[in-house]
């Protein structure tokens, strides 16, 4: 057999691990640890026989790098066999062998030696490389033992057969998704319904897909997929009742009827089920996914990370010396569309952070439901590469193409391609070579743009016919058999259908790990005691710098960092930006809470102000000083260094923060403004995904923002964009139901608040901060003791304690750094008429407070509200219309005029605007 080619697999070293760079720890740290290298050696004995034999090794190795170009692998291909019909490099010719020439192809390997003709050898080549209806890319793997494997594995792929009775199995399951789609079309033919048709095949890959995460005590599926064929993969498969669909395209919610929400469309519909498939118990979840393709694969991610860290896998296992692959019991699986593989930027970000420390996840398996044409461009005009998924080729993933016609040989890919994710805790991919059977949503008429490939496809049978044709000749599926299967379904869906308009969708939150959390009150905001005892803290604080003893620590670190924290935690006062955070984060994770800090550069911090994580000096080694703390409820603190990236990252925590309610998710941007590159995860997830689908969660995202000169790139983090995106009321008080919580603290206790507020609160929202640049190391902008014990709190809006009320004749309203800019100027021109507020949070919009503060100043003659953004940006079209809707007063304007751009690059005009935004409102 020609998988004698391959060598024989030496003993490994150990039974897992892959190679991984230091990334500054030998040891490890919490969510990372190295492994031991792998070690394979081709053996002796089958170096020795391809080098005797060098031609018909080169000749073999030719196959496996060029065959998948002549393979069958195109079900609608108007060229024939991929429009190639030879290659020299497959010639034998080409390496000096002619037809009846005998060779020992056995005499590659240790086996007894096994005289061929080259002539049946090249038959042998080209059946298993280029006939068949799947063909395979491996050559660019650089791993030998991967490439051995993959050679071995993929050239004995035909010994699998399957019984009769999973055959059977496959054919029910293409019948019944082909008589989903059928009855789709004929009961809502109006409907953008995003059909499996053309792709019927993908049932396949689930059905093996199940059955071999049973067997391999896989424990938990998380699955990111588009549109197509989703529904009736959920409906066929994945027990999902077709009369929740049916109740939905009648006009009502997915949800209950007391539940208000604006809900979405059914190709967005989630599914979370504990399926029994081979006598065992699996759960399988689709991450809720929106229009925006492929966008919900970071969140896959991210979501298999989560619940990895809550089954202690890989480096989550502090019990174990050992060091285990992430992966042994929860798998991620992700789907993409052909054209939006290729195009969508995100994908190679998401590849890029495949093996990332604190981002790996154990491999991904992928399958590319190739439809060959996005929307209506065809494949080569939506690409500049052969295939769609060469993409994959980045970080060296496997690649097999299969015939969407043949779902017995995408069962065996799928079986190959999980045997490899198995054994190498790395990415692969299946390209399923498919069509779409009409449109790109059934409405549309695709021959106006491919008018030769849809006279291919409306002349063919559907997939399903042509699979249970093939089983009826031969014999093991009569023609009856399948017209009861497809009678039998439908039968149940016109019964689903007419139980739809009194079919009540059960709950799908607040369960399991959620139990216990409810809604946000829409009517009222909620105050939370988030203070701890100040000795407690104090001790969170020097744990928070302590390292060991013969730990080669920075020189300038020790003296301005580590001593300058200590002095400050002793005196229990100046306490800066730095500290506070370090206090919120161990006492949560003192408490038992994990805390996950993502970002760039995160340990550092962009303005080396956290140092959170210690480097020695001498062997690079990593040391977070918070996960040594002793005593507590064990919890521990994640840093993860991201790649140069916002989406996927982003996308990223945010899978991670709606799993687990219990843990603190933050993302940090390096500036405000990089927030920009993650638009498409704060629109579609972050500020809509619990009015969409009851999802929760409670992730943070730190945004330094502030006109520090440094020109428009890096000034703002855009606060206005925020604020269109919250949906706080203009006419009404809000609640803290609103969708997302956007604060600009102005002091290190109100960020320690507002920290610890988002797991004390017994719901979760999503928190912007609008964080400082400047007031990390401003000395007014620090705070005592006192601002952290019991009983204290965030304060949504702070008053001015340092004027008398009854002189008071006019109130400048601020929010963030800008306030001391404004006390400055105040105190250099001595003025003693005016008050300055700060409005700490902008959402929830805090009317009553905002009212007490303002109630004892009853000589006002005038509101000012006063920023250092234009006018076009910041809070004021915010603020405005809350203020004098609900207020009742006339407020004022003071800033910067309306501009283009956030900031302006020249210096002295950067500096002439400061002192006008400055002086403007006091000279109102």
């Amino acid at each position: 057999m020609l998988r004698n080619f391959a060598s024989a697999r030496s003993k490994l070293a150990s039974n897992w691990p892959r190679p991984q760079r230091n990334y500054h720890s030998k040891v490890g740290v919490w969510g990372y640890r190295p492994v031991t290298r792998r070690v394979f050696k081709v053996p002796e004995e089958v170096k020795e026989s391809r080098n005797a034999q060098a031609n018909v090794y080169r000749w073999v190795e030719a196959f496996r790098q060029h065959g998948h170009k002549l393979a069958a692998v195109n079900p609608i291909s108007i060229k024939v066999s991929g429009g190639q019909s030879e290659l020299q490099e497959l010639n034998p010719a080409f390496y000096g062998l002619q037809t009846q020439q005998t060779v020992r192809t056995a005499g590659l390997l240790s086996a007894p030696a096994n005289a061929q003709n080259v002539a049946q050898l090249e038959q042998l080549l080209r059946d298993i490389y280029c006939s068949s209806s799947a063909s395979a890319e491996f050559a660019y793997v650089e791993d030998t033992e991967e490439r051995e494997w993959l050679a071995k594995n993929f050239e004995s792929l035909s010994e699998r057969q399957l019984q009769s009775t999973e055959r059977c199995e496959i054919a029910e399951l293409l019948i019944k998704s082909q008589a989903w789609d059928n009855f789709m079309a004929l009961k809502f033919p109006t409907v953008k319904r995003y059909s499996g048709e053309g792709a019927e095949s993908m049932l396949a890959f689930f059905w093996q897909l199940l059955r071999d995460s049973v067997q391999a005590n896989i424990e938990h599926v998380v699955l990111a997929m588009p549109h197509r064929g989703r529904t009736s993969l959920q409906a066929v498969l994945l027990n999902m009742r077709p009369a929740k669909v049916f109740r939905k395209l009648s006009g009502a919610s997915e949800f209950a009827d007391d539940i208000e929400a604006m809900s979405d469309i059914i190709t967005h519909f989630h599914v979370s089920e504990q399926l029994q498939v081979l006598g065992k118990s699996i759960n399988f979840s689709m991450v809720r996914n929106p229009s925006h393709l492929e966008a919900a694969n970071p969140v896959a991610m991210g979501k298999t990370r989560s619940k990895q860290q809550s089954r202690r896998e890989g480096a989550f296992n502090t019990d174990s010396e050992s060091a285990e692959p992430f992966g042994q019991h929860v798998l991620n699986v992700i789907l993409h569309g052909d054209a939006a593989f290729a195009g969508q930027g995100i994908n190679q970000e998401c590849l890029n952070m495949a093996y990332v420390p604190h981002f790996e996840v154990g491999g991904s398996l992928h399958l590319i439901v190739n439809n060959q044409v996005g929307f209506t461009t065809p494949g080569e005009r939506g690409r500049s590469t052969e295939y769609t998924s060469d993409l994959a080729k980045t970080i060296q993933a496997p690649v097999f193409h299969v015939n969407g016609d043949d779902p017995e040989a995408l069962i065996r890919i799928t079986n190959l391609a999980f045997r490899y994710q198995r054994e190498f805790r790395k990415d692969v991919f299946i390209d399923l070579n498919c069509y779409r059977r009409w449109g790109h949503n059934e409405l549309d008429d695709p021959t106006f743009t491919n008018p030769l490939v849809y006279k291919i496809v409306h002349q063919r049978q559907s997939v399903p016919d042509l699979y249970a044709a093939e089983l009826a000749k031969q014999g093991v599926l009569s023609v009856e058999q399948a017209k009861q299967m497809r009678e039998q379904y439908m039968s149940y869906l016109n019964e689903e259908l007419s139980l739809a308009p009194s079919y009540q969708p059960p709950p799908s939150y607040f369960e399991q790990q959620w139990a216990g959390l409810q809604l946000a009150p829409v009517n009222e905001l909620t105050y939370w005691d988030t203070g701890l005892d100040y000795g407690l803290l104090h001790w969170i604080g020097q744990q928070s710098v302590a390292f060991p003893d013969d730990f080669n620590i920075h020189p300038h670190l020790l003296k301005t960092f580590v001593q300058g924290r200590l002095k400050k935690l002793e005196a229990g006062a100046k306490i800066d930006w730095a500290t506070a955070e370090a206090l919120a984060i161990g006492s949560l994770i003192y408490q038992g809470h994990n805390v996950r800090l993502s970002g760039e550069d995160v340990g550092r911090g962009t303005f080396s102000h956290r140092h959170a994580m210690l480097v020695d000096q001498q062997t690079n080694e990593m040391y977070v000083p918070l996960n040594h703390m002793e005593g507590g409820n064990g919890g521990k603190l994640e840093l993860a260094h991201s790649i140069l990236s916002e989406e996927a990252t982003l996308g990223f925590e945010y899978g991670m923060a709606i799993d687990n309610p219990q843990n603190l998710i933050i993302w940090e941007a390096q500036f405000g403004d990089f927030a920009n590159g993650a638009q498409i995860i704060i629109d579609t997830f972050i500020v809509s995904g619990e009015s969409k689908w009851m999802e929760s969660n409670a992730l943070v995202m730190l945004l330094p923002h502030g006109y520090d000169g440094a020109a428009s790139e890096h000034s703002s983090c855009r606060i206005e964009r925020f604020l269109q995106l919250c949906d706080s009321k203009e006419t009404a008080p809000d609640g803290d139901g609103v969708n997302i919580h956007v604060v600009n603290p102005t002091t290190p206790a109100q960020y320690y608040h507002v920290l610890r507020r988002q797991l004390a609160r017994n719901f979760r929202k999503p928190l912007v901060v609008v964080a400082p640049k400047t007031l990390l190391r401003l000395p007014a902008a620090t705070s005592t003791h006192e601002d952290f014990q019991p009983g204290t709190l965030f304060q949504n809006v702070i008053g001015d304690s340092t004027v008398q009320p009854e002189q008071v004749r006019k109130v400048i309203i601020c929010s963030g750094k800008h306030y001391y800019n404004l006390v400055e100027e105040r105190a250099k021109r001595q003025i003693q008429d005016t008050a300055i507020v700060r409005l700490e949070s902008l959402c929830p919009f805090p009317v009553q407070e905002l009212q007490a503060q303002l109630a004892q100043y009853g000589n006002v003659q005038s509101f000012v509200w006063s920023q250092e953004e234009h006018r076009n940006m910041g809070a004021w079209t915010f603020v405005r219309p809350r203020f004098e809707n609900l207020i009742g007063k006339q407020l004022h304007y003071c800033g910067r005029c309306e501009a283009p751009t956030p900031a302006t690059g020249i210096g002295k005009v950067h500096k002439r605007e400061v002192d006008e935004i400055v002086a403007a409102p006091f000279e109102l």
